[in-house]
């Protein structure tokens, strides 16, 4: 019987044997023992620090920084989430989070209410865009920013909070019951012109391939579209098996979608779609821009590669990284690249490479010499290395300076509260325009505020004057030719009012919609001005350049346009 025991002991342990072989080998201990020992020197030090150092430490906040801290090497996506952060978490998982459903802005030392989810809690309760956050449950918010706020008024659905308002100078008390807010991935959808419908996707949330799939049904049904624009413009991406029931409408039963390669096993893995498509003779037209990443380009970059859809835009962001969220004791968690994704033509769309840094830590942009060609089904021509390449390339409009001051010191937030307390009502939001009057109020609005500001080329200006200096060139001829120079380049203020007038109103009527409307109406607004839309609109009445760019026959798709 002994014998027998030993017999049967024999093998186990020369599979445990062989595993503590494995464990000893050199290159396994050297790491171990790094880890062992520079944990316990952490650990050390802390205690140490907590022990002795002359003022108390907050422990929480100190460890919390020296994680990020390490963390900080690798690539910004990879991070640690305790506990007080899981909500915000949950939110980019889910869309759905407790609170009272509002944006919030800060304005100097106080918060305000910047737009209010339309039929949540705060609309429910009265809240309006323009209100100031005075105090929550009987304390002040003064000097809380905005990170500090959104913490103070998330919480429990079903619990209280009694705040104190400011509006037109008076004090308002509310009392505004918390609820499960759930943020629409599909805010919008609707008809741009006769039988082109269009579906806005804001992020990859859990259920948001089952939100499309209902929005593009009811269009159908209602509007008998036979031809679909996928906005994907500025969404940051989610959930990677999202993506891919998102391309399943699409596209056929059993296609590779993406793949992930990583350092371990178990995350090498093909992701196919597993359903039959809902529209996979639809006519599609995708819209992407710097701000489409991830899952997006996942969605625009396997639609292109298997040719089901044209891609209008700009080049995508390039985020080619794969993220896995570990559970970590004490309810937190891990955030941590464990993989790249590939799109089914085989290419890789990360645009850093936060593997080989610099010398000064930065990192840079995959390099032109490293950029691979690969080809669509049909046989077009596609780059990995640096985000998805639209088969037409629209240039981005910039914003001037003057704009972007005007929104960052919130002078057309301000206006537009002013406006809808004086105005109860305006024009359905696509038709709505506000008139020369109006914009002369606005300039008189802003007349006595700061909205000064430097161009580039003033900045630029500034470092010649300087370097003629320091390099003893600056004599009195040239100081007059300066004069001279400085007069022309020197930009005014008031006179870029009236430069970019069209686009500061355009501002304006977008800010004055919101207020009314909310975010539907603030898209609406925006698809009766967006040029990228009637860009698809225009393709979608053009059948042989939208097939001859698909079938990789036309000479301006993105075999031709090459890499911006």
């Amino acid at each position: 019987m002994k014998k027998l025991f030993l017999k049967r002991l024999v093998k186990p342990l020369a599979v445990i044997g062989l595993f503590l072989v494995a464990l000893l080998s050199s290159s396994f201990v050297d790491n171990y023992f790094e880890i062992s020992k520079n944990l316990e020197i952490f650990a050390s030090v802390f205690r140490q620090v907590n022990a002795n150092y002359v003022d108390d430490i907050k422990p929480g906040e100190m460890v919390k920084k020296g994680i990020d801290t390490m963390l900080k090497d690798l690539d910004p996506y990879t991070t640690y989430i305790p506990e007080s952060e899981i909500e915000d978490y949950r939110f980019m998982t889910t869309g759905q989070y407790g609170g009272i459903g509002s944006l919030i802005r800060k304005s100097g030392e106080y918060i305000i209410i910047s737009e209010p989810y339309e039929n949540y809690a705060a609309y429910k309760s009265g809240i309006m865009a323009g209100d100031t956050l005075l105090m929550v449950d009987g304390k002040s918010v003064k000097g809380k920013s905005s990170d500090e706020m959104s913490k103070i008024l998330k919480g429990q659905p079903g619990t209280t909070l009694n705040v104190v308002l400011k509006r037109d100078g008076k004090e308002i008390e509310k009392k505004i019951v918390r609820e499960e807010i759930k943020v629409k991935a599909v805010p919008f959808c609707g008809v741009l012109k006769d039988d082109i419908g269009y579906v806005v996707l804001t992020s990859f949330t859990e259920k948001c391939s089952k939100e499309l799939k209902e929005a593009i049904d009811s269009l159908k049904k209602h509007y008998h579209i036979k031809k679909l624009v996928l906005d994907l413009r500025n969404n940051p991406g989610g959930l990677l098996h999202e993506s891919v029931n998102i391309t399943n409408l699409f596209v056929d039963k059993g296609q590779e979608i993406v793949s992930t390669k990583g350092k371990v096993v178990s995350w090498q893995k093909s992701y196919k779609t597993l359903n039959n498509p809902d529209d996979k003779d639809l006519p599609l037209v995708v819209l992407v821009n710097r701000g489409s990443a991830s899952a997006s380009e996942i969605v625009s970059g396997s639609l292109q590669d298997l040719d089901r859809a044209v891609v209008i835009g700009q080049r995508t962001f390039g985020k080619g990284l794969v993220q896995s969220t570990p559970d970590l004791t004490y309810n937190s968690k891990l955030k941590v690249t464990t993989a790249k994704y590939y799109t089914p033509s085989g290419r890789c769309i990360q645009a850093l490479d936060y593997s080989h840094r610099n010398a000064d830590g930065s990192v840079g942009k995959i390099p032109d010499s490293l950029i691979k060609p690969f080809k669509t089904k049909a046989g077009r021509i596609v780059y990995d290395g640096g985000g998805i390449n639209p088969d037409i390339s629209l240039k981005a409009k910039a914003a001037s300076l003057i704009a972007r001051t005007l929104e960052n010191k919130l002078y057309i937030f301000e206006y537009a509260v002013m406006y809808r307390k004086k105005n109860p009502n305006i024009a359905p939001a696509a038709e709505f325009k506000i008139s020369e009057k109006d914009y002369d109020d606005f300039m008189t609005f802003i007349k006595d505020k700061d909205y000064s500001y430097t161009t580039n080329t003033e900045k630029k200006f500034k470092e010649l004057q300087k370097m003629l200096e320091t390099e003893s060139y600056m004599n009195e001829a040239m100081k007059e030719e300066i004069k001279i120079m400085e007069k022309k380049i020197t930009h005014q203020e008031k006179e870029d009012l009236i430069t970019f007038k069209e686009e500061i109103k355009q501002i304006i009527e977008r800010e004055i919609v919101t207020q009314y409307y909310y975010q539907k109406g603030k898209i609406q607004y925006l698809l009766a001005n967006d040029s990228e839309i009637m860009e698809a609109v225009n393709l979608f009445q053009d059948d042989n350049k939208f097939n001859s760019i698909l079938a990789g026959t036309y000479k301006n798709s993105n075999e031709t346009e090459g890499k911006e």
